[in-house]
């Protein structure tokens, strides 16, 4: 691993390397793509509908930043990429399950989901359930393999932490606290814990899964699970800012929902001006943590403004 210093860092990271960080993005988005493409067969069985619905919440969309997280820490290790494309495939399998729930009518109830309809009005809402159970589910069975890793180990690590970060210690119990939180008015500081359940603990996941693929020391893989968490963090706050300012066309989902629903938010809180303060605050630190990595890090470094610089 390279120890050399890493290039300074800025919010004109973005313009500089952006070209570098789209094309590194979407050649490992691919990879994803294509992991999950053949980990979800089509079938002509009983389970046709349901594999349907499972490839239709998962293929064709999104920036698969987990999935690229994913990979791009594991690469700091020398970790096969088809290895790290099973662990990139099997969280993003996960967030599609957080999604399709999420869209149902009793929960955020969307109609849309990156620019479509959301799987329940493609195809119904029971097979939207089934289709989210099977697919949180099929996550943690690409995890088990020894295709993902050959060191029993290595994989109970990765499903360990896996299950605290999208269980009720981690996104589900943050959308718990979300739905009970409608329409009232939450402490900033509830606001943050409540984020960093939801949306926080499967990105530090993400980085942190490179990181235990890797092997890697107890000193970096801290630094990277910090970096996982502080870009959390600031990626619902743009998040947040995108639902305020963006239209429905950028998102590929109903613009306003947020305050549509009573509920709290970094906007609402601190306002635009300073929700995007935190956010950069917040994207520094996660910087900060990089520096062992030098210039290996880059697109890492790439990545944390461009979260909260994006328009979708």
């Amino acid at each position: 691993m390279s120890m050399t210093n890493p290039a300074p860092t800025s919010l004109s990271r973005v313009a500089e390397n952006g070209a570098l960080l789209k094309q590194d993005m979407s050649a490992r988005a691919r990879v994803v793509e294509n992991t999950i493409d053949a980990l979800l067969v089509p079938t002509k069985g009983g389970d046709a509908r349901l594999i349907d619905a499972m490839r239709y919440a998962t293929l064709g969309g999104g920036k698969r930043l987990r999935g690229y997280l994913a990979m791009t820490v594991a690469s700091l290790f020398d970790v096969p990429e088809n290895q790290s494309a099973r662990a990139g495939a099997s969280v993003e399998m996960l967030h599609a399950y957080s999604l399709v729930h999420d869209d149902l009518p009793a929960m955020d109830d969307d109609d849309m989901r990156r620019g479509q309809p959301s799987t329940h009005r493609k195809f119904d809402e029971a097979t939207a359930i089934l289709a989210g159970d099977a697919l949180q589910t099929k996550a943690f069975e690409i995890l088990a393999s020894a295709q993902t890793h050959n060191s029993a180990d290595v994989r109970i690590d990765l499903i360990s932490c896996f299950a605290e970060a999208s269980g009720a210690a981690g996104m589900v119990g943050g959308q718990m606290i979300d739905m009970e939180g409608e329409g009232r008015a939450l402490p900033l500081d509830e606001v943050r814990h409540l984020h960093a359940l939801k949306t926080g603990c499967l990105i530090r996941y993400s980085a942190e899964c490179g990181a235990i693929l890797g092997q890697a020391t107890p000193d970096l893989r801290k630094r990277l699970r910090s970096y996982g968490t502080s870009i959390g963090a600031a990626f619902q706050i743009a998040d947040d800012i995108l639902d305020t300012t963006a239209t429905a066309e950028e998102l590929g989902k109903t613009a306003g929902k947020d305050e549509a629903s009573g509920k709290s938010t970094f906007v609402a809180l601190l306002g635009i001006d300073g929700a995007q303060k935190e956010a950069t605050r917040l994207t520094e630190l996660a910087v900060a943590e990089l520096e062992p990595f030098g210039a290996r890090a880059d697109r890492l470094r790439d990545l944390a403004y461009y979260v909260i610089e994006r328009r979708n």
